[in-house]
């Protein structure tokens, strides 16, 4: 009776000089291997991105990040794996403009929703998208490009890489805001867009510069414009839409980090320190930029923001082109 008396007042004591000394330490984050959850295949863009990171994260972070790819409904199963997942920073997401913006506005039902279902961590890369010609285009610019679609109507035909993509997105708020109506062409991906531009096989395309980058060198197809706000500085003589004639046009391929909703803000700000000093880096500059990309380091709030944007900018488009 004496020992179990002694043995609840040590634990009284315990708690006491918790309640006034402060609680126990608790463990450093992260404390074991952290899954980074990949929204596409091996060998894409996004695969490419997250491996340039890798080394960097598990320096700064003293642990190992196991990369998983898992790809499927565009990107989807992966930021659904995540959202569903514990939220305690040992499994964050890699997803992109579709998983993490337009499919919201573009699916009638998602398995979570990234306003609300993940926690974002920091932007990772961006990249701009390029309004192409094919050599036999009568024109160089913008305004030859609305002058001839506006004169054609249908008749001119812009390729882009597959129906709901953010190229085809891209291309229904050309239309939009120049007030053409250019027959959209989806293609399956935006090699074969850049191949039938080089061929004269379509008039106009939306691609992006890791796809068109050598046949755009080569001088084998034409660059109207970029869709960025700014230049894009691997293509600098390339101006804007929006300083062509379509003040405000802007749409970039992106990717980001996310962890599940209800994670710690301490481990999210430890992840985000880390992803941000990671892209901060000149080799990683360097290397994100040969993939025709430009870094996106934020603070969560900041990302947060973005993807908001983003998902209220598309639903507008989306809602727009839709049949009255």
């Amino acid at each position: 009776m004496r020992g179990m008396v002694r043995t609840i007042a040590t634990m009284i004591v315990a708690c006491i000089s918790a309640a006034v000394g402060g609680s126990p330490a608790v463990s450093a984050y992260p404390e074991r291997p952290i899954r980074l959850i990949v929204s596409f295949p091996p060998g894409g863009s996004s695969d490419a991105m997250a491996r340039i990171v890798q080394p960097g994260l598990e320096r700064l972070l003293g642990q190992t990040i196991i990369i998983e790819n898992r790809a499927g409904a565009g990107g989807m199963l992966a930021i659904d794996l995540v959202a569903k997942a514990s939220p305690d920073g040992y499994v964050i997401g890699l997803g992109g403009a579709g998983a993490l913006g337009t499919n919201l506005a573009l699916q009638e039902k998602m398995p979570y929703d990234p306003r609300k279902d993940v926690a974002p961590v920091s932007g990772l890369a961006g990249s701009p998208f390029i309004l192409a010609a094919a050599p036999s285009f009568q024109g160089a610019s913008l305004r030859d490009v609305i002058a001839q679609a506006k004169t054609l109507g249908e008749k001119l035909s812009i390729g882009h890489g597959g129906n709901g993509t953010l190229m085809h997105l891209t291309a229904e708020m050309f239309n939009q805001m120049a007030g053409t109506k250019v027959q959209l062409v989806p293609y399956r991906g935006i090699a074969p867009v850049v191949t039938d531009l080089v061929g004269n096989h379509v008039t106009l395309g939306i691609i992006d510069p890791p796809s068109g980058m050598a046949q755009i060198e080569a001088g084998q197809i034409k660059t109207i414009a970029v869709s960025s706000a700014k230049r894009f500085p691997r293509l600098p003589q390339i101006p804007t839409l929006a300083e062509s004639g379509l003040p405000g046009f802007e749409s970039n391929g992106w990717f980001g980090i996310v962890a599940p909703a209800g994670t710690v803000p301490d481990v999210i700000a430890t992840l985000n320190t880390a992803l941000v000093k990671v892209l901060n880096d000149p080799d990683v500059v360097e290397r994100i930029r040969a993939l025709g990309a430009e870094p996106m380091p934020m603070t969560p709030v900041e990302y947060g923001a973005f993807i908001r944007t983003e998902i209220d900018k598309w639903s507008k488009v989306v809602g727009a082109g839709k049949p009255n």
